[in-house]
């Protein structure tokens, strides 16, 4: 598989468990496969896999490492970008199940909660704050504690 072939591969695979928290946020099928962690446990193993790969099988830029010199450099080869996407990737999507959960837990109209599910899908943390101003919006509060 080249390079390539594994970062459209990792793309796709997020794309039904986007499709299900826009279209079906109260189904089974989204409740078991988005929200039960199926979602973030393979796109985990994805990125431990090629963590292990740059970090014990020499799958990285040489100066990759923890400054800004060297994070850079980790995002100059190809196994970098397949790690650091991952783990966008991931965080991103749980980010977006989980405000899909709260605005139901809270009663926000889903049609509301979608604009900052699709941020939170492609610009991440911007789908966040988003929704952070819609509930309080809502009157919902500013917490990320599950009362309910």
């Amino acid at each position: 598989m080249t390079w390539q072939t594994a970062f459209s591969a990792i793309n796709f695979l997020v794309l039904p468990a986007w499709a299900l928290l826009v279209l079906l946020p109260k189904a089974k099928i989204t409740k078991t496969l988005v929200h039960s962690m199926l979602w973030p446990v393979v796109m985990g193993g994805i990125y431990t896999a090629s963590l292990i790969g740059a970090l014990f099988f020499g799958m990285s830029h040489p100066e990759a490492g923890f400054t800004m010199d060297g994070v850079t450099a980790l995002f100059q080869h190809p196994n970098g970008v397949i790690t650091g996407w991952s783990h966008y990737l991931v965080f991103d999507l749980f980010v977006g199940a989980w405000i899909g959960r709260d605005s139901q837990r809270q009663g926000i109209p889903h049609w509301q909660a979608v604009p900052c599910i699709l941020f939170s899908f492609i610009f991440g943390p911007v789908g966040l704050f988003l929704y952070a101003m819609l509930r309080l919006v809502h009157g919902k509060g500013f917490s990320l504690i599950e009362d309910k």
